[in-house]
């Protein structure tokens, strides 16, 4: 199912009233598959639980890391945690990362960081084959509401990251972490809370893609300013790297989608998966690197990224409103402005070998930030925008 375009899809179908995508739902497989695993879960969990009583602790990271991943296979089935399958997924990969990091840090001498640019250049690559060129046109036919967003994407979340960074007075690379992750654009993750909150995911795929393709001007130029003083960052070298993190796999997707999609949709189906596994090993891998600062740090962290992610959610519906927008542009502007692609803050901190440092905030942003998304676009969900009269800023379809 192509998220972007819904109206394409057959009997052209708003986007609020679709069911949930494949992205984000599983594969058909029988429920006694997903019982055994969530028996699995539990017996693993029981385990773990008795290798604490008798204090032998050799063993309790992998029966606690065998019960999430059970459980996140068993959750497939489950469908009162269908719309929360990202996250646990997500939970799963932390615990991994927490509790058994010498998995995910090296094997011989090759250190998994060099992984990160290739892994966010794979997310990058399956966002663009959902795009296509109305896509990019759609601009012209809503310019206020992807304006507006984009204002309120790169003043205010880089600016309470700032604000942040001072009040909890991390270490300078740690607080530039905070800003750095304010500063880049929204990502894939954006889209899907969209669509569960039923709101407009053609004006969130637009969005999406044009943030992206500005990222590599945008955000060297707001790292630099907000966070010269806590890093030294080369803007230069970080507009390059930038472009090909981001704009280069994402013009390969545009060109994917337009010649190759109809050609192999069998492999066209499989991307979005292929953006999720990169996603979750992007975040086992940030996890296992900067775990001991995590173990320092991490309540304060948390509380950060919650106050981030969550500030942005309100001030980016409040402006919206305050501009009389539609409930529907009001509630997708304020996922996209609250929202941020910590997977490119991470790649980031990895380019300037600070994984450590410099990616401790994206490392705790990016499950604070699916948690709030997650609730948020499922309470919206729970109460549906009365029908009105269409938007200004939309298309009469």
């Amino acid at each position: 199912m192509n998220l972007a375009n819904p109206q394409e899809q057959a009997g052209a179908q708003p986007a609020s009233d679709l069911r949930i995508p494949q992205t984000v739902r599983g594969p058909r497989i029988p429920q006694w598959f997903y019982r055994v695993f969530l028996a699995l879960a539990l017996l693993s969990l029981v385990g773990c639980l008795v290798e604490l009583a008798r204090g032998d602790r050799s063993l309790v990271a992998l029966f606690l890391g065998g019960s999430f991943l059970c459980f996140a296979i068993g959750a497939g089935g489950c469908a009162a945690l269908r719309n929360w399958i990202f996250l646990v997924w997500l939970s799963t990969a932390i615990v991994f990362g927490m509790t058994i990091p010498s998995w995910f840090i090296s094997a011989g001498d090759f250190k998994f960081t060099r992984l990160f640019i290739p892994l966010l250049q794979v997310i990058m690559f399956c966002m663009g084959t959902t795009l296509s060129v109305q896509d990019f046109a759609r601009v012209i036919r809503m310019p206020k509401a992807v304006f507006v967003g984009l204002i309120c994407h790169f003043t205010i979340m880089p600016l309470v990251g700032f604000g942040l960074a001072k009040a909890f007075g991390f270490p300078p690379e740690v607080g530039a972490g905070i800003i750095l992750v304010g500063s880049v654009p929204s990502g894939l993750a954006s889209t899907v809370m969209v669509f569960l909150a039923r709101a407009d995911v053609a004006l969130s795929v637009t969005f999406t893609a044009i943030a992206s393709l500005l990222a590599p001007i945008i955000t060297p130029f707001l790292v630099q300013q907000l966070a010269g003083e806590m890093i030294q960052i080369h803007a230069g070298a970080l507009m390059w790297d930038l472009t090909k993190m981001t704009v280069f796999p994402v013009i390969a997707g545009v060109a994917w989608h337009h010649w190759m999609q109809a050609r192999t949709k069998w492999l066209s189906r499989m991307l979005p998966y292929l953006s999720i596994v990169a996603i979750i090993a992007m975040t086992v891998l940030t996890i296992a690197v900067g775990r001991d600062n995590l173990l320092r740090l991490g309540i304060l962290l948390i509380v950060a990224c919650f106050l981030h992610s969550t500030i942005g959610y309100c001030l980016g519906y409040l402006v919206c409103r305050c501009l009389r927008m539609n409930e529907s542009t009001c509630r997708t502007l304020a996922i996209e402005v609250g929202m941020q692609n910590a997977g490119m803050a991470s790649a980031v901190a990895a380019s300037l070998n600070k994984v450590a440092t410099l990616g401790l905030a994206p490392i705790i942003f990016g499950p604070v930030m699916n948690i709030t998304a997650s609730t948020l676009a499922n309470w919206w969900r729970a109460h549906p925008i009365e029908p009105k009269q269409p938007s200004r800023e939309l298309p009469d379809p």
